[in-house]
């Protein structure tokens, strides 16, 4: 089931509220995605279902799309992944109010359907491992690459419960499903073309012995001896 195509608006107020405040001038560590590790895109949805989704949409996605990518059945799809009364052809949005989140943050939560293409992976791995104390926000936290953000440390609880290697795999997790759902559609690309790929190298092997067999004759033909 395709998803529903962005309009430019949507577009431009997506990547507009992530580099408004946004610090360029940083070192971003690298993400490792590898969106064909299924048990990792499998994770990464569970985790950003239980904490992103509250907040945050991505409502190009739906979750009966997830399901057949990730190889996640109906049954599991309705029992870990959907919380409210959604349908399981439906959009994953967010239940959060947008009055309430203007009075709660200052700010609507962005869609993060695409984010991983306009900030890329680095960016986000580095971001979710970028909190740190600070009495003087909100939230008592602030962001070392997102100065004065308005989103809490939502993950402090895997931080904190986790030693750093697995809390390191679940950012990991979270940032990998993010990569694929800025396009899902590459999960299917990239395997189409490895076999493409292969088809050709086949058929240029086929096409070299076929023209060595052509020009046998007119290499050795009756009017030139052989060497």
């Amino acid at each position: 089931m395709s998803f529903c195509e962005p309009t430019a608006s949507v577009l431009i107020s997506l990547i507009a509220s992530f580099n408004i405040l946004a610090n360029v001038d940083v070192h971003l560590n690298s993400a490792n995605t590898d969106i064909n590790n299924q048990k990792s895109l499998q994770n990464g949805a569970k985790l950003f279902m239980n904490y992103c989704s509250g907040c945050h949409s991505i409502s190009f996605m739906r979750y009966n799309r997830i399901g057949k990518d990730l190889n996640i059945s109906d049954a599991d799809i309705e029992k870990n992944l959907m919380f409210n009364s959604e349908k399981i052809g439906g959009k994953i949005t967010s239940s959060m109010p947008k009055d309430g989140s203007l009075k709660w943050f200052g700010v609507t939560p962005p869609d993060l359907s695409l984010v991983s293409r306009s900030k890329g992976v680095d960016w986000i791995y580095t971001y979710l491992h970028s909190f740190y104390a600070d009495a003087s926000r909100p939230f008592g936290v602030n962001n070392k690459i997102f100065a004065n953000v308005s989103m809490p440390d939502v993950l402090w609880a895997l931080k904190k419960t986790k030693s750093p290697k697995a809390f390191d795999q679940d950012v990991r997790d979270i940032v990998n499903f993010l990569d694929y759902v800025g396009e899902p559609a590459r999960l299917v690309r990239v395997d189409l073309g490895y076999k493409v790929l292969g088809f050709l190298i086949i058929l240029f092997i086929l096409a070299y012995l076929m023209k060595k067999e052509y020009w046998k004759d007119v290499k050795y033909g009756k009017w030139r001896a052989k060497d």
